[in-house]
């Protein structure tokens, strides 16, 4: 099994946006056990893969909450560096 962090950016190549609550969705039956699945956890692994160019911003709205639900893509560039260091 991969890092939780690598498997983020993994599905972040599948598909053409997501946000944390699709990233929890997709990868909750191999990783829901691991301490970092938790929605701030998630939030900051795409923040951080944004901040080193791997995926950028798409758009952002308001959830059932009323709370800033940010969405996250990778971009075709980023996809060939993610499966390039991160084969599947």
């Amino acid at each position: 099994m991969k890092p939780l962090n690598y498997a983020i950016l993994k599905y972040m190549t599948t598909v053409s946006e997501a946000c944390t609550e699709d990233v929890m969705d997709a990868l909750k039956g191999q990783y829901s056990s691991f301490r970092a699945f938790t929605k701030p956890d998630i939030l900051t692994a795409l923040m951080t893969a944004q901040a080193n160019g791997l995926v950028e911003e798409s758009r952002y709205d308001l959830d059932e909450d009323k709370e800033v639900r940010m969405y996250f893509r990778a971009n075709a560039e980023s996809i060939a560096t993610i499966n390039r260091y991160i084969p599947d």
